[in-house]
């Protein structure tokens, strides 16, 4: 059973980390936020700050935000995604992989800190080191999460010794997570230090409940708060579920109609995944909510999720190798929504 963690108990009673508190940045299906926007409108915010502002949590294990060049592993999991190949992107493709989820997760990595785009740009203006916990603002002496000079995907690997769970638990997922750090030789806990493994579950599997009474579309973690002791430092992980099986609840056609935006929700949930395990690597000793409002417990991506329209909706994001569906993630210095910000870092 993952651990409870105290800094980043949930509020709002409608979302999917409430009672499960290692489900850190969970993205909500579309209905289940329905839910929790209601509970927002019935208990509006009483604290001195906004009621979306994100602080710092002091670090875990000195570790508070990616900043470093960040690293991606994806990690795909279990021999029921079939017989591995490659396309002529270089991408690692699967048999059984009907939708595209593997590729498509690729070329999003690659293209992060390419052709001029700016949705990175929003998560530069986070720090850890030297700032105070409980602070909203960095100061200069403090390190940022940098905007990718290169591509942030480090490796891929198709685990295919045997079957992944029907239902994963945290703990199994951490496992796998310390199973493919093994894999790619990162052994020690700085080659970690700025490291993600997003840990891919196939079709028809329900990692955490996923798809079977969740409510949520992903949500990412570290390898203590799991309950899980790690021989290489300290492992970031994301439990991606395969998105596309929960049809428009998880973003399907969120963007794009038709055959365009049958992907929409794999872009959208990893990349809030991904932007919240850069500002928030070991939860919640980043930056997270703490205004004692319906918002209490959320990362910059909860704030800004399944926006349809206006300021911080959902659009296609121009990178260097194609656009792709995005969502927008809470900037603290626009005290709103961004889809693009100027790198500051």
């Amino acid at each position: 059973m993952a651990s409870d963690n105290a800094a980043a108990q949930v509020a709002n009673p409608y979302s999917p980390a409430y009672g499960h508190a290692y489900r850190h940045g969970a993205v909500p299906t579309r209905e289940t936020l329905n839910l929790m926007k209601t509970f927002r409108m019935a208990y509006p915010n009483a604290a001195a700050t906004g009621p979306e502002t994100l602080a710092y949590g002091g670090g875990i294990d000195s570790i508070g935000v990616t900043s470093g060049p960040q690293k991606v592993y994806l990690v795909i999991y279990g021999s029921q995604w079939g017989t591995a190949g490659k396309d002529s992107n270089g991408n690692v493709v699967l048999s059984n992989d009907t939708a595209g989820v593997a590729p498509r997760l690729q070329m999003m990595f690659k293209g992060l800190g390419t052709g001029g785009e700016l949705w990175s740009g929003v998560l530069t203006q986070y720090c850890d080191g030297a700032v105070s916990a409980g602070a909203t603002s960095c100061p200069s002496g403090a390190s940022f999460v940098p905007y990718p000079k290169s591509t942030v995907l480090a490796g891929v690997w198709y685990d295919n010794s045997a079957k992944s769970p029907s239902r994963a638990t945290a703990k199994q997922l951490a496992q796998e997570a310390i199973k493919a750090a093994a894999h790619f030789g990162n052994t020690t806990a700085a080659s970690n230090r700025y490291t993600q493994y997003v840990v891919v579950s196939p079709t028809g599997t329900h990692p955490d409940g996923f798809n079977a009474g969740g409510g949520f579309c992903a949500w990412h973690d570290y390898n203590k708060d799991a309950g899980v002791s790690s021989p290489y430092g300290d492992i970031a992980f994301t439990n991606m579920p395969y998105v596309p099986d929960a049809g428009a609840s998880c973003g399907a056609n969120f963007v794009n109609a038709g055959a365009a935006g049958t992907l929409d929700g794999v872009t959208i949930v990893e990349g809030h995944e991904y932007a919240e395990t850069s500002t928030d690597q070991n939860p919640a000793g980043g930056w997270t909510n703490q205004t004692g409002s319906s918002y209490n417990g959320e990362e910059n991506g909860d704030e800004c999720a399944w926006i349809s329209s206006g300021q911080g909706a959902s659009a296609n994001v121009a990178m260097g190798n194609g656009s792709y569906a995005m969502q927008s993630t809470w900037s603290n210095d626009t005290n709103q929504c961004d889809i693009a910000h100027t790198a500051l870092h």
